[in-house]
């Protein structure tokens, strides 16, 4: 059986595919183009605390698929996503790079942080990986303390951004903007009546983080063109809405989006979802959002 081409495999989660994780991304790129290799990241999925605590309540800033277009649109060649169960969770340290590190993937160079660990319990670390690497005849790429130190930027840190409707700054930590990715369904059509459409997105997986309820300033490409509108994220208070709903009204665009999936990217929030007395004092807040939201985008294209 001829092996497939050889690799410079990385190794992580990459929650966010953030400007720290970007750094690695484009050094393992780098090295594969100089080296003739294809570049690749080997991630995991579920959560590591799925699994091992059952812990259903971690939300994530990208859903897989989300994860892997990310990646690739970096110059990632290939995702290999590994299943994260009790039965890997138990490998030995050399049987993961034995059998998945090098029988599997046929890493021939593997780009990791110093204080990167391994094996059941996390137990190895970058000194037994180079040992390792001697046995089975392949190269080690250690990003240093410094290297990492100098992104002080972590995917916790703009999980706690986005719980706090800071969309700005983990824009800014992510370099790019953060999005969800949903399905338009039908709603009870109330925004129409309020002469503000809306798009109710569903989102099918649980562990996506949803930004702080509010209202946000949005864009989303819409047949081959950006359109702009806003958000509102929330329980509609105002009509006693129980079920939490994300509902968007998009900018100059008519069409008929139902059973459509939709990306769409987070700019600004401009205030926090509230309680009116009528409908009437919404549909004119509603105007209010609007026109900040016209002035946001204008400042933005300026």
């Amino acid at each position: 059986m001829v092996k497939e081409i050889a690799k410079v495999t990385t190794i992580g989660t990459f929650d966010g595919v953030h400007i720290g994780h970007q750094k690695i991304i484009n050094k393992v790129v780098k090295l594969a183009k100089k080296l003739g290799f294809t570049p690749i990241v080997l991630t995991l999925f579920p959560h590591p605390r799925m699994v091992l605590q059952k812990d259903n309540s971690i939300k994530l800033l990208n859903t897989i698929d989300e994860r892997i277009d990310i990646l690739k649109s970096y110059g990632i060649a290939k995702v290999i996503v590994k299943e994260f169960t009790h039965e890997f969770a138990n490998l030995s340290a050399e049987e993961y790079v034995k059998d998945i590190l090098i029988d599997e993937l046929n890493t021939k160079y593997i780009v990791v942080g110093y204080d990167h660990h391994f094996g059941k319990n996390r137990s190895a670390n970058i000194e037994d990986l180079k040992k390792y690497a001697k046995t089975y005849n392949f190269e080690i790429k250690e990003i240093s303390a410094q290297d990492i130190k100098d992104v002080t930027v972590s995917s916790t840190k703009i999980r706690n951004a986005l719980n706090d409707g800071n969309v700005s700054l983990s824009n800014s930590y992510l370099g790019y903007n953060y999005f969800i990715t949903g399905l338009v369904v039908k709603g009870k059509g109330l925004g129409r009546k309020l002469d503000f459409p809306t798009a109710n997105i569903q989102i099918k997986e649980s562990y996506k983080l949803i930004p702080k309820d509010g209202v946000y300033v949005v864009q989303c490409q819409l047949n081959s063109r950006v359109v702009f509108g806003m958000m509102n994220i929330g329980t509609n208070p105002t009509i006693n809405d129980k079920g939490r709903s994300i509902e968007v009204h998009f900018f100059e665009y008519n069409e008929d989006l139902y059973n459509h999936k939709l990306k769409i990217e987070f700019l600004k929030r401009l205030r926090n979802e509230q309680k009116f007395k009528n409908l009437e004092a919404l549909k004119s807040q509603l105007r209010e959002d609007r026109k900040s939201a016209l002035e946001y985008i204008e400042k933005m294209n300026a």
